[in-house]
């Protein structure tokens, strides 16, 4: 009984201390649910703070992802790379492509899987680069890119050759105004007669910097003008300088004595250089040498040529009607003979304002092929590129798209005759395009016909895209089809692409179309009684609506709606135009076969 009773006791303490700790938990518990225990709100209150941070700083990062706030100013998007290795476009061997083969000469042939070939050649000092690569990269960035000056500077203004025209005017009365005209001259040779300016014959409309303008021979009264000049080589051998406002000579002509046929190039760097080919080498019975030259016009002196009956060429005929390009970025002039070469100057040049001079010390690399689908070769039509890719077609209907920095043509196609318009292309969310037609020159015989060809192809495989096709006739020496380049549509016409073909009836008519540019369907066909090889010329209106200007052999100038094809002004400038105009604003200037160069304004 004893040892029962003292062990009850033995437990009783231990009963007590668990009970008093139950009862201390219980008021713990109670306490912190009305929050009476020192230390608990200021731990609340702290983990308050963390979690409102915590939170705020979660709404900050989901903020930062949100889209930025469109009321606000629009972001500006990044500028254009001016740096030819950011512009380079890889490319690989179209489908097409079957083999390539290097050949004991050092050149390479390439082969295609329609049993087309091209072979070509790399020379640098006139002797064969195996393996070339450039020194350099080149690329040109996008056409609104090619010049730093105002005004339209090379044929079709730009690297696309998709601007023959600069700026805007206010158009109200839908009217023509001559306005003035400055008179030209006349040749005799190669057993024809060539009177004031011919194809392509576009002039250059320049806005020269103040800076410039007042280092350059222009006329003292003039010099402190904000001058806009016309510069324009003709077929009398002479380069005329003339202020667009008012047509009078703003400095000395250049006497070339040889006839110019096709289009010069400012420099589109801004720099006093100008640079042009050369149509004839005969003038009035007296004979010399092809050349295309460079002048400064700084003094209007001569200061490089390439001489157009090259060693190096296949063929012996040296005139030259292409349109120079000019790369900024590289100081690489880029040029095509009607020998067939491909010319790419490194020029070198120095442009010392402070000492009002200028120089150039030029490299110079050629190009040369061989295509198997024609022997014909000459290259007449202007060079156009998309980055470092150049796009030409020449005299026996080969198209080729050619590496300007490795001198490897990534694609050939075959046009089926002579192509002297102006390739054109266009960069869309779609892909890169280039529109291009070809003439009845090769295929034509006396009193025959054939098809002048219209074609959309991809820029980077050479894949047709669509084609059209529009009979014409041939005639010897003046040639059907399409010898003007193509207006592609911009703004408010940007769906269509406008073609100017001659002799589709007659040997006296011709067509004016316009196509869809995704399908290949007409948007419009318009009969023009009078054929042209003048290019028409697409500018825009401060309302935003395009106006198209077309010139044709009778000598008539009309305003056209391009959404319908027809007039809505003709005026007379005198002679067959078929030289391609060139607009400044509310001024288009042109050379026509009346000996005159026409000052109108659109009014």
């Amino acid at each position: 009984m004893r040892t029962r009773k003292s062990k009850k006791n033995s437990l009783l303490p231990a009963l007590v201390v668990f009970t008093v700790i139950l009862l201390l938990v219980f008021t713990a518990l109670v306490l912190m649910y009305f929050g009476k225990i020192p230390g608990i709100k200021a731990m609340d209150a702290k983990r308050s703070d963390i979690s409102a941070s915590t939170a705020a700083a979660t709404n900050t990062a989901a903020e930062s992802k949100q889209p930025p706030d469109n009321t606000g100013e629009p972001e500006k998007e990044p500028a254009e790379s001016t740096n030819p290795d950011e512009l380079l476009i890889s490319w690989q061997n179209p489908e097409s492509f079957a083999a390539k083969k290097i050949m004991s000469d050092g050149s390479v042939r390439k082969s295609y899987n329609d049993g087309s070939s091209i072979q070509f050649w790399a020379m640098v000092n006139n002797k064969t680069a195996k393996g070339y690569k450039a020194p350099y990269n080149m690329a040109f960035g996008s056409p609104d890119m090619y010049s730093e000056l105002e005004g339209v500077t090379t044929f079709r203004g730009n690297n696309f050759r998709n601007a023959p025209s600069w700026g805007s005017c206010n158009v109200k009365e839908k009217k023509l105004e001559i306005v003035w005209t400055h008179d030209i001259g006349a040749v005799s040779g190669v057993g024809s007669y060539w009177p004031g300016a011919g194809w392509t014959g576009q002039p250059l409309l320049v806005h020269w910097s103040e800076e410039v303008r007042k280092l350059m021979n222009i006329n003292e009264d003039l010099k402190a003008k904000d001058l806009v000049e016309v510069i324009y080589p003709v077929f009398d051998g002479k380069v005329y300088f003339l202020d667009l406002e008012t047509g009078r000579a703003s400095r000395p002509e250049i006497n070339i004595g040889f006839t110019t046929k096709g289009t010069g190039m400012v420099d589109p760097r801004g720099y006093p250089l100008f640079y042009s080919g050369q149509g004839l080498n005969e003038n009035n019975g007296k004979k010399g040498a092809f050349k295309y030259r460079i002048f400064n016009l700084i003094n209007q002196k001569e200061v490089f040529s390439l001489q157009g009956s090259d060693s190096v060429a296949f063929r012996s005929w040296g005139a030259n009607d292409s349109s120079a390009l000019l790369n900024r970025y590289t100081d690489t002039l880029i040029n095509c003979g009607e020998n067939g070469l491909v010319y790419k100057v490194k020029l070198n040049t120095k442009f010392d304002k402070g000492a009002g001079s200028i120089s150039i010390d030029p490299d110079v690399t050629k190009y040369r092929y061989k295509s198997s689908y024609s022997a014909n070769q000459g290259i007449e039509n202007s060079p156009a590129f998309y980055r470092n890719l150049m796009y030409f077609a020449d005299n026996g209907g080969t198209i080729q798209c050619l590496d300007i920095n490795t001198l490897e043509p990534v694609w050939i196609y075959k046009s089926d005759d002579d192509t002297d318009s102006t390739i054109t292309l266009e960069e869309t969310a779609d892909g890169v395009f280039l529109y291009t037609a070809n003439e009845i020159d090769k295929r034509g015989k006396a009193g025959a016909r054939a098809n002048c060809n219209i074609r959309k192809l991809n820029a980077l495989t050479g894949e047709l895209i669509w084609q059209r096709d529009y009979s014409c006739a041939y005639q010897d020496y003046i040639n059907g089809g399409a010898l003007a380049t193509p207006v592609v549509g911009k703004n408010d016409i940007s769906d269509m692409v406008i073609f100017n073909i001659a002799l589709t009836g007659t040997t006296n008519d011709g067509t004016l179309v316009a196509i869809d540019k995704r399908t290949g369907k007409e948007v419009w066909n318009r009969h023009l009684k009078a054929y042209s090889w003048s290019s028409p010329v697409d500018f825009l209106s401060d309302d935003g609506k395009t106006y198209l200007i077309l010139c044709d052999f009778l000598g008539d100038m009309h305003l056209i709606d391009p959404k319908t094809g027809q007039d809505m002004d003709v005026i007379s400038v005198g002679g067959n135009v078929e030289a391609s105009p060139a607009v400044y604003n509310d001024m288009a200037v042109v050379g026509t076969y009346a000996k005159k160069v026409y000052g109108v304004r659109i009014k």
